[in-house]
């Protein structure tokens, strides 16, 4: 008896903490979006046993979506074009939430829901233009730039999973990944994006003469980082996957940010805090019911 009570508690803590991750990361729209992502009948561009859904759907997530905007921040445009125009200090929630919804809609939703969504974002994409506090004219539409956040996203995602995840890919399954993901950058406007871990390996180093870190996104790193818009119970978690984004990044884009990292101290501590709490959060979300999707899908 005292087993089915202890039990019942732990779903129950489990379910409250997944609601309120899941409204968090989905929004007050979430159930909806979900509904309509995981609900509505049509072809997909990717089929359950693709190697994206495996990805995107896990707990992993966290910490690559992390290191993705901490090394996409190095190129100067692309960090100016977010600091003018993305709003990630005004409402950083929103645009989590925009974020989540694009990639469950592209990667689980219908087709005609997925090209709905990238030509949203292209639409956006377009009327973003400016100049970075040095004068360089920027415009969030450019294939080259669009080309560097794909690869950063997909590297930084792909690093993530191998290290975090709870099924790693194996090695065909991860250039499978990376061909996967290039569907969705082609509709977002990406030339001949990369298929393959060697094509992304050699995108990311010949846009290497590109990066630095600015003013700008040394600012962003140290809101990320040190300011997050998290509730004060939620500052040690966070610190975790922080930690752990960090860590994920290659060492010269931690340099160039000029973020601490300490070998010993990064495979002793940091990695086993990361795998603990990735495994945590994929506790808080797995389905409490036989047959229910996981909330954070």
């Amino acid at each position: 008896m005292l087993t089915k009570i202890a039990g019942s508690g732990a779903l129950g803590l489990r379910e409250q903490l997944g609601k309120g991750l899941f409204a968090r990361v989905a929004g007050p729209d979430g159930p909806r979006n979900r509904a309509r992502i995981h609900g509505t009948p049509g072809p997909r561009w990717f089929g359950p046993e693709r190697p994206i859904r495996r990805v995107h759907s896990d707990a992993s997530m966290f910490i690559g979506g992390l290191s993705a905007l901490l090394l996409q921040s190095l190129h100067p445009l692309a960090m100016a074009a977010v600091a003018a125009h993305s709003g990630y200090r005004g409402d950083p929630w929103g645009r989590l939430q925009r974020t989540s919804t694009f990639l469950a809609t592209t990667t689980f939703g219908t087709a005609a829901h997925a090209q709905e969504a990238c030509a949203q974002v292209r639409a956006v994409h377009e009327r973003v233009r400016g100049r970075t506090p040095e004068g360089e004219s920027y415009h969030a539409a450019d294939p080259h730039l669009l080309a560097w956040v794909h690869a950063a996203e997909v590297d930084s995602f792909l690093r993530a999973h191998q290290r975090y995840g709870a099924r790693p890919l194996p090695e065909d399954g991860c250039d499978a990944y990376v061909a996967d993901a290039a569907r969705i950058a082609a509709e977002l406007g990406v030339v001949d994006p990369p298929t393959n871990r060697e094509e992304l390996a050699g995108v990311l180093e010949a846009y290497r003469p590109e990066l630095r870190a600015s003013s700008q996104a040394r600012e962003a790193a140290r809101f990320l980082l040190l300011n997050p818009p998290v509730p004060l119970a939620a500052r040690l978690p966070y610190g975790v996957l922080a930690a752990n984004a960090v860590s994920l990044l290659p060492s010269w884009a931690a340099r160039e940010l000029r973020l601490p990292r300490l070998p010993v101290v990064d495979e002793w501590c940091v990695r086993p805090l990361g795998s603990a709490m990735t495994s945590a959060v994929r506790w808080v979300l797995a389905p409490s019911r036989p047959g229910t999707a996981p909330a954070a899908s």
